[in-house]
């Protein structure tokens, strides 16, 4: 029998994490429970959960801060925020931080266990790309390779990726020069075209022009209300 997946949960409100741990125990998942940004960062670097449950507004250090704490040295353990602040501007902020995901509180359990199944499969991506037939692209003088989810600089230098951001780079060089509508992006790399994966997806498009920022020849265009072309020259 495979060991239990272990989830960290870092929520200060002690009714609520109390609750959110017995359900997802039941569930069969371990869980640690931290009841800030602090004791969340010790439980991570010491146990490396494989998903994080994540509050926002906490005493100490918050959410965000967290996430990006977390993000120095670990790219790719998923990170679902819980909040109740759902203007766009704390949703980029929370993408930018790091974040995977947004769930909104109140939330119903069976909603969070959704979201968690889905990033938990994400290594799915990593398998997904390892498999597919090509997996070298030439973006100028750069070289992505999407099975090893990197970006080869002509210095010698490399560029990680996670598995979502190769994933998404690798449908634009399959469609260079090509308009690709978000729609089809989200449904084909998120599962769904929802708000918080449309917003999700700009950030993502926003780290791929930073990877790329020093190739002349490439650029991912955003053509408004359309969607993004990755135009080579």
């Amino acid at each position: 029998m495979a060991p239990p997946t272990t989830v960290l949960l870092v929520e200060d409100e002690l009714a609520l994490g109390l609750l959110v741990k017995e359900g997802l125990e039941k569930q069969g998942y371990r869980v640690l429970h931290a009841p800030d940004g602090n004791q969340a960062l010790s439980l991570f670097f010491a146990h490396q959960p494989a998903l994080v449950v994540l509050d926002v507004m906490m005493p100490k250090m918050n959410g965000f801060d967290v996430a990006k704490m977390i993000r120095n040295t670990d790219r790719h353990t998923p990170i679902i925020f819980l909040t109740a602040k759902i203007k766009a501007e704390d949703v980029v902020r929370g993408f930018s931080a790091g974040g995977n995901d947004y769930l909104r509180k109140p939330f119903a359990m069976e909603e969070l266990l959704v979201r968690m199944r889905a990033l938990l499969s994400e290594d799915r991506l990593a398998a997904r790309l390892e498999a597919s037939e090509r997996y070298l692209f030439e973006l100028g003088s750069y070289t992505f390779n999407s099975k090893q989810l990197l970006v080869l600089r002509p210095d010698g230098t490399e560029q990680r990726l996670t598995a979502r951001e190769a994933e998404l780079l690798k449908l634009l060089c399959e469609n260079p020069n090509r308009v690709l509508p978000k729609s089809s992006i989200l449904l084909k790399i998120w599962g769904d075209d929802s708000f918080f994966n449309s917003r999700s997806m700009d950030v993502f498009i926003s780290r791929l022009r930073k990877y790329l920022r020093e190739e002349p020849t490439v650029r991912i265009v955003n053509l408004r209300g359309v969607g993004y072309k990755l135009v080579i020259e």
